[in-house]
């Protein structure tokens, strides 16, 4: 029978920390329909043993190109062998065999994956939950078996540590550019660590910082971390990546058009409108912060908080936030009374 239910009832750290406890094998689907996201999580005896979403994280082989660890020719000829009677072995597994890349680069690889998708699952307030027991032998042979307990407490430190240098380094979205130096100034010395004058020396005020962890096969948390650091001496600075080039067309229209249907008394479909502009650009804070009040006018009190919530990792400084935070707890206390005259 499997094990199944509505976020809002039963928060995503707390299905982790039940499949850990009771040292489930089998598969976890998660599904957003607000995201228009889906997170699949393969367990083996409590542990994570492969995760992968549908909008976020990429197969191993394009991390590993992306970074520079393989080449194209690489690819095409693993590819070449699959096609040529290996169709069961996984790219990543050639890719070793061909000699062309490290059984713990591939493992490195692994474990990131999974943290992305797992880190960003856990972010998720609204959706819906299901967890189906399967034999072991249903569940995919992996290099990598990462500790659920390990994710849980990596993931509330990661929350701990994003607040506190949100201020700076909002989100992996932001471009790094140096600071400028005066010419009659000196810039500051430094003394970096290797992976951080790795980080500087991707810096060019066009990637964001995204861009960069792709690029140096390293985990965006990290890459925030150093960029943080760097911007905190004065060496970068951090502004929003560019917006989408829909912010000033579809995007706006579609805003423009879910306002007319407020007006018009029909919140239904300002809601639906605005879902799809957040469908199609996700990264533009005001998005959000008008879906978030749709969806409070027509009831969807839970998907709300998540707009909101999304719309503070986005533009915590923003002159709305104080207005967002207040109604993000006026929503949790109405949410609070009708759970309460349920019960009554």
């Amino acid at each position: 029978m499997p094990i199944e239910g509505p976020l809002r009832e039963l928060d995503i750290h707390d299905v982790f920390q039940l499949l850990d406890l009771s040292r489930k094998t089998g598969v976890l689907h998660v599904v957003s329909e607000l995201r228009d996201d889906e997170g699949v999580v393969h367990f083996n005896n409590g542990r994570v043993v492969q995760a992968a979403a549908r909008r976020s994280g990429l197969a191993i082989e394009t991390t590993l190109l992306q970074s520079g660890r393989i080449t194209e020719a690489d690819l095409a000829q693993a590819r070449s062998r699959q096609t040529n009677g290996r169709a069961n072995v996984p790219l990543s597994e050639l890719l070793i065999e061909m000699g062309v890349v490290s059984a713990k680069e591939v493992e490195r690889q692994l474990r990131g994956q999974i943290q992305t998708v797992v880190f960003e699952l856990m972010s998720w307030r609204e959706g819906f939950f299901s967890f189906e027991e399967r034999p072991r032998s249903e569940i995919p042979e992996t290099r990598v078996s990462v500790s659920t307990e390990s994710l849980l407490m990596e993931g509330a430190r990661r929350i701990d540590e994003w607040s506190r240098i949100a201020d700076t380094i909002p989100n992996v979205g932001v471009v790094a550019v140096l600071a400028p130096v005066a010419n009659d100034e000196e810039g500051p010395a430094l003394d970096l660590l290797p992976h951080e004058w790795q980080v500087l020396a991707m810096i060019d005020g066009f990637r964001d910082l995204r861009e960069i962890a792709t690029l140096l096969g390293r985990d965006e948390f990290e890459i925030a971390k150093v960029a943080y650091g760097l911007a905190r001496t004065g060496v970068i600075a951090a502004r929003p990546g560019e917006a989408p080039a829909s912010e000033d067309g579809a995007t706006a229209k579609r805003i423009a058009s879910a306002r007319a249907l407020a007006r018009n008394g029909d919140h239904a479909a300002a809601a639906d409108e605005l879902k799809h502009a957040a469908q199609e650009d996700p990264v533009t804070p005001r998005v959000h912060l008008e879906l978030g009040f749709a969806l409070a006018r027509i009831g969807e009190l839970a998907a709300a908080r998540t707009s909101w919530e999304h719309f503070l990792r986005l533009a915590p400084t923003d002159r709305a936030a104080g207005r967002v935070h207040s109604a993000i707890e006026a929503a949790q206390h109405l949410e609070t009374l009708i759970e309460a005259h349920g019960d009554d």
